[in-house]
């Protein structure tokens, strides 16, 4: 494709990588990504894939801007509160890269529509903060064969993976095979969590959705990257395809998207973080 004067400067600084070069931010402008949640993780994603000249991005959120979210929902700002997180996070992305056509979903997905949604598009980045949302992100990126840049965060430490089931990787029921009982596993709200730690994760989340549209380097595909901010430390753990997933394995049980709003806490839903 032939580059904009506007383009050839915005994008300088990816041009000139080997690894990317005229031809990878072309791959980039025409890549299309859907980001599940525009909160603490999905505010930095959607910052930095806008800035990388990502073509179309989709934001989905049912939330309405909160002053609590300002510590670290980077995207949002002071005077955006009581403003749907959907239209804030589309006028900050548009505000920073014109060139990005945003799409915003202000709704809570669930298994009647997620399919429809995701389906326009190359990569679904999920930032939500709930197990329920996280559960039907990955059954529903299974089903539409769409790659899922995972991530997620409680307190000091954060996670991220990339799941693609669709090439013989594990999916995200691989590592958790369901949602623990109600109840067990707190919420950021009622954990509390360190603001930055969502910079971290959610930046790491903008670089594997990026390599994955460009095809380069090493990906976390078969692999839990788990971030402990208070050690600084990093760990790489291998994930292994189970064969007796009941979504992706040899004997699947799964056959259509299961939801858990029932048997969770009244957040399920949620696509924020």
């Amino acid at each position: 494709m032939d580059f904009t004067e506007e383009q050839i400067e915005r994008y300088s600084r990816h041009i000139i990588l080997p690894d990317v070069g005229g031809k990878g931010q072309a791959k980039l402008l025409k890549s299309r990504v859907f980001v599940l949640g525009a909160g603490g993780l999905g505010s930095p994603a959607l910052l930095y894939l806008a800035a990388a000249g990502v073509g179309a991005i989709g934001v989905c959120d049912g939330d309405l801007v909160d002053l609590s979210n300002l510590q670290r929902q980077i995207i949002h700002n002071t005077g955006m509160v009581g403003t749907p997180k959907t239209l804030s996070a589309k006028k900050a992305i548009e505000e920073l890269n014109p060139g990005v056509k945003v799409t915003a979903y202000n709704e809570r997905l669930n298994a009647g529509n997620i399919r429809e949604v995701i389906r326009g598009y190359d990569i679904v980045l999920d930032g939500s903060d709930n197990f329920p949302t996280r559960f039907l992100a990955n059954d529903a990126s299974f089903f539409e064969k769409k790659t899922l840049v995972s991530g997620s965060m409680f307190r000091f430490e954060g996670q991220v993976s990339v799941f693609k089931p669709h090439q013989n990787y594990p999916c995200y029921r691989c590592l958790y095979p369901e949602p623990p009982p109600k109840g067990l596993a707190p919420s950021c709200q009622e954990a509390g969590v360190l603001g930055a730690l969502a910079g971290v994760i959610g930046v790491l989340q903008a670089v594997e959705a990026i390599k994955e549209i460009l095809n380069i380097g090493e990906g976390l595909s078969g692999y839990l990257l788990v971030f402990d901010a208070l050690k600084m430390s990093f760990k790489k753990l291998k994930i292994r395809k189970d064969p007796g997933c009941a979504l992706c394995g040899e004997n699947p049980s799964i056959k259509e998207l299961v939801t858990y709003e029932e048997v969770c806490e009244a957040t399920a839903g949620k696509c924020e973080s």
